[in-house]
């Protein structure tokens, strides 16, 4: 991932136009045109025509022959100039000093497109295409594209695959007055590309929000890196196309039949933060939102913040008129909101101040006569309830009073913190006045009820994606399974040719790993063999088939169930041998597997398994099992590693939850025990790269727990997955180290998650002065969404080792941490360190420094850096220790501070 040279694409001081023409409705004509009439040019910027063709054109403006005529190197190309020119052309740009391109040209060949990548990759020069629209920079006033219609200055960054959607957007974005940050083609997107972009854009101050329109992702890695770095500054919504796809891949599975591509992307999605939307409609309507109630508390934090949590998930709907209340009841039934239920206290205190007929409930109709100051008494008992949540206000106008002045009596009511509120004025000019009071007050306004009610739906998915965003599995302690147990089936199942485990097989895998399975065993494909083998587990028995070649048993009638005696083995295996033979005369027979019937009546059939997708890796399946899987479609997948919050999340995203949860006189299943067996996967998954898939269906569960009654297992050679095509880095546990300091054991490891309540402790306990030594500033508490970002760490771009020690009375506590953030590009990392104010002076930094500096060393940083105050004299000495070349501030640098230094320790 780089951000080089991007600054010289979207902010560039010159711009050359090869191709420039004045020949109408050409490419070069447009674009020409475009930079022209721009304000970039009136702002100073300066602007070039290429043109061996032509050397004037319209209005005597000069075109210049070549690269080498030029008065300077552009900052910025945009080429129209046919495929074949383009790799010499980026060759004698990169050697003059350009640093940018975009490349508007299409038709490239393969050999084209590399030798145009081979021809910038010297000078380290980016490029934007081939076959895009361009981009435009409108509070730059840069339109380097060839659409036919600017862009308006506003926050809003939008990045898209498809040329022919910027067009259309930009002209229904400008009939709304919706303006942009950044508006950018991708088109094929051989350099630059989305997750470029992404961490271009997280950066960027004018840059509220990222919107994207995605086709296909090349580096699944890569991506979901660059999202979850993004989507932790600022909101990322997603379009993506391709939900309903014409044709599957086929599958030697369930697992693999049911985890389609497009469920995996929205995994992706979910665990990186961002926000998928079905519409561009659905995009600006959840930009609005999130831009007013994205600061809100997300999860995590005391009682109370959870509390207020729960309370902000559910919606007051407030009317004065009961068909927009009806209206907004229905959409939010159908969109999953639940509705806030008034408590009693409440009622009352609206009996109190709505007339006698108003609604007693929610929604809260307080009649179409309302006055402005009824208006104001019902929002204010709403906000005293011990229930309150979300309120949507909804107003249809009236000629009893003007709206204007409803909504100026509102405004400060619905401020947050106070309220999290929407607000939906119907109607047009009688209204127009309040809804612009709204809008300019920070109250997110939608058109109508069914709207308000779709952003709210999608507020709440952006936080529970938000909530994954900051889930980071636990440290992947050595697994309590025997390992050797668990890839001694895999060893033999390859040492015999064969891709797929029997079913014994895959449930000794499945044992080993502590997953609870149906005692079974193997026997030849004989009718005496399965008796015997019935004989000694105990009837009743099931019966299926064994055969590489048949995946799904009960298709060819390969299970029996149910048997009680010899003869009804005898009988069904003399059976299932023919008809087997008739079926599928390819099928080679290897035998039967003979088990004993499991009787758990209450039971539920689960489906729990993973598959490797080519693109993001590995992935993980579950939803509702049995013979009719595929036709019920009740599933859900997420992208490991998982820890427990998170396989919950998955298990609830599924309709079987409500059922697991459990109804009438059945007890509710042992969620544990599910959420077990899908952490024992996920772990499985990134220790045995050699599994491909994995499918358990059925998985019994019921309130003793749970039980695998069948299990497939295919595996390769070629190790294609584990932790190493995880699509997100797992906790890197081969970091942890135990040292000897002091005479005390100390555990040097990276963060994780679960330290977030050490972490604050061992805050609380520094000195301030140490606090304002390392951060140049004191404070006296810090916020949960603070701690979460010091405790969940993306390991792709940064790391921060903490050093422990074991308490007397049992867990363990901070001593010391040291912490680096790398660019993008991988070239400098900036480090800070802060050991307990107690134990300063006793070596416990240099430790924690030379495992930073050798992990980056490692990890191929060019540079470690690092601001120190003149006063901290004792990091400056520990620096010169470690080698660090120590720079004093320069008073001239805008950047700079005289009271600081700048400490530089060159890795490689």
């Amino acid at each position: 991932m780089s951000i080089r040279h991007l600054d010289s694409m979207f902010e560039p001081a010159s711009v050359a136009v090869f191709g420039a023409s004045d020949r109408a409705a050409s490419v070069g004509a447009t674009v020409w045109r475009n930079l022209q009439q721009g304000r970039f040019a009136a702002q100073g910027g300066r602007l070039y025509a290429v043109n061996p063709r032509q050397p004037v054109l319209d209005h005597g403006m000069p075109a210049f022959a070549d690269v080498a005529a030029l008065p300077e190197a552009p900052e910025l190309a945009v080429l129209c100039t046919p495929p074949a020119t383009v790799p010499r052309l980026i060759a004698e740009l990169g050697a003059r000093g350009t640093r940018a391109a975009v490349v508007l040209t299409a038709g490239f060949s393969t050999a084209q497109k590399q030798a145009m990548l081979d021809a910038a990759r010297p000078h380290v020069l980016r490029i934007l295409g081939p076959n895009c629209l361009g981009l435009l920079n409108p509070h730059l006033g840069l339109n380097a594209s060839f659409s036919h219609i600017d862009a308006q200055p506003g926050t809003l960054a939008f990045v898209s695959q498809s040329g022919a959607l910027v067009t259309g957007l930009l002209d229904w974005a400008a009939g709304r007055g919706i303006g942009f940050s950044r508006f950018v083609s991708l088109g094929e997107h051989a350099d630059v590309d989305f997750a470029d972009l992404l961490d271009h854009l997280a950066s960027d101050a004018k840059t509220r929000a990222i919107l994207l329109y995605i086709e296909s992702i090349d580096d699944a890695r890569k991506f979901v890196s660059a999202a979850r770095a993004a989507a932790r500054n600022k909101p990322v919504l997603v379009v993506k196309a391709g939900r309903s796809s014409l044709g599957q891949r086929a599958a030697a599975s369930h697992t693999g039949a049911l985890a389609a591509s497009d469920l995996v992307f929205d995994a992706a999605i979910r665990r990186a933060g961002m926000l998928r939307v079905d519409t561009l409609d659905d995009l600006f309507i959840a930009a609005q939102t999130l831009a007013h109630h994205r600061a809100l508390p997300s999860g995590g934090g005391d009682a109370d913040t959870q509390a207020r949590l729960e309370r902000l998930s559910r919606l007051t709907l407030l009317t004065n008129g009961g068909g927009a209340g009806v209206l907004a009841a229905d959409a939010a039934a159908a969109a999953g909101v639940e509705l806030t239920e008034l408590g009693p206290a409440t009622v009352a205190a609206l009996d109190r101040v709505l007339p006698g007929n108003w609604s007693r409930g929610n929604p809260v109709d307080i009649i179409g006569d309302a006055p402005v100051q009824r208006y104001v008494d019902a929002v204010q008992a709403l906000q005293a309830g011990p229930e309150a949540g979300a309120l949507l206000f909804m107003h249809a106008p009236t000629a009893i009073v003007p709206s204007a002045e409803i909504a100026a009596a509102l405004l400060p009511l619905l401020q947050p913190p106070r309220t999290q509120a929407l607000a939906c004025w119907l109607g047009d000019a009688a209204v127009r006045d309040a809804r612009r009071r709204f809008q300019a007050g920070g109250v997110p306004t939608y058109d109508t009820p069914e709207q308000a009610v779709r952003a709210f739906a999608m507020l709440q998915t952006y936080r529970r994606n938000q909530d994954e965003l900051m889930q980071t599995p636990p440290a992947a302690i050595a697994p309590a399974w025997d390992l050797a147990a668990v890839r001694a089936p895999i060893d033999a199942a390859l040492a015999a040719g064969r891709g797929m485990l029997t079913e014994p097989e895959a449930k000794a895998v499945l044992a080993a790993c502590g997953i609870s399975v149906a005692g079974t065993r193997e026997v030849a494909a004989d009718a005496e063999a399965a008796v015997q083998s019935a004989q000694q587990i105990g009837f009743p028995v099931a019966l299926k088939i064994l055969s590489p070649q048949i995946s799904h048993k009960s298709d060819v009638g390969g299970v029996a169930l149910d048997l009680e005696d010899a003869d009804a083995v005898r009988h069904a295996a003399t059976a299932m041998l023919q008809r087997v033979r008739q079926l599928r005369p390819d099928a080679t027979q290897l035998g039967f597997s003979v088990q004993a019937m499991v009787r758990r009546p209450r039971a539920l059939e689960l489906i729990v398994g993973a598959v490797l997708d080519p693109l993001f890796g590995p992935v993980l399946l579950f939803g509702a099992g049995g013979t009719a899987v595929e036709v019920v479609a009740d599933r859900a997948v997420a992208l490991p590693p998982l820890n427990a919050p998170l396989a919950r999340a998955l298990v609830q995203r599924t309709r079987i939850a409500r059922l697991l949860a459990g109804w009438r006189d059945v007890p509710p299943a042992d969620i544990d025990a599910v959420v077990q067996v899908l952490t024992t996967l996920s772990q499985l998954l990134a220790d045995e790269p050699r599994i491909v898939e994995i499918d358990i269906n059925p998985l019994l569960a019921d309130a003793a727990g749970v039980v695998a009654l069948d299990a497939r297992i295919r595996v390769d050679a070629a190790a294609p997955g584990g932790a190493a095509r995880f699509a997100i880095r797992p906790y890197p546990s081969h970091l942890v180290e135990t040292v000897d300091w002091q005479g005390r054991a100390l555990t040097l490891r990276p963060i994780r998650p679960e330290d977030e309540p050490q972490h604050l402790d061992f805050l609380a306990q520094l000195d301030p002065l140490d606090v304002r030594m390392r951060v140049f500033y004191s404070r006296r508490s810090i916020e949960h969404s603070e701690l979460a970002r010091l405790t969940q760490i993306d390991y792709d771009r940064e790391m921060a080792f903490i050093a422990t020690a074991a308490l007397p009375g049992g867990g363990e506590e901070t001593l010391g941490v040291a912490r680096a953030a790398t660019d993008p590009d991988n070239i400098t990392a900036e480090f800070a360190i802060v050991v307990r104010s107690d134990l300063k002076g006793g070596g416990l930094g240099l430790l924690l420094m030379r495992k930073l500096i050798d992990h980056q060393r490692a990890h191929g940083t060019q540079r470690l850096v690092g601001t120190v105050l003149n006063e901290n004299r004792r990091m400056l000495e520990l620096a010169r220790e470690l080698g660090f070349l120590v720079e004093a501030a320069d008073p001239a640098d805008a950047d700079g501070d005289a009271d600081t230094q700048r400490v530089v320790l060159p890795l490689r």
